[in-house]
């Protein structure tokens, strides 16, 4: 059962959680992670940085500008749902 999809059907799915909670069926277990731990950590450390240089390469004008830009977005998706 590991690696299965869960059944989009409503019985069907209530049927492999009792199994599961009664010990019947083994419970999925998540694929293991085959990404380079190096690659991985060089990644998350270049996103921590990107977002703050960023910002300090911006005169205040720009920053201000590009915050009314994706308020105004926000605003426009609010109204249309």
């Amino acid at each position: 059962m590991p690696g299965t999809k869960r059944p989009r059907d409503t019985n069907q799915l209530a049927w492999s959680i009792v199994r599961q909670a009664t010990g019947e069926a083994p419970k999925p277990t998540a694929a293991p992670d085959t990404r380079n731990p190096a690659a991985v950590a060089l990644s998350k450390l270049g996103a921590s940085k990107g977002g703050y240089a960023r910002a300090a390469a911006l005169s205040p004008a720009k920053r201000k500008s590009i915050a009314k830009k994706a308020i105004a977005a926000r605003w426009a998706t609010a109204k249309k749902g």
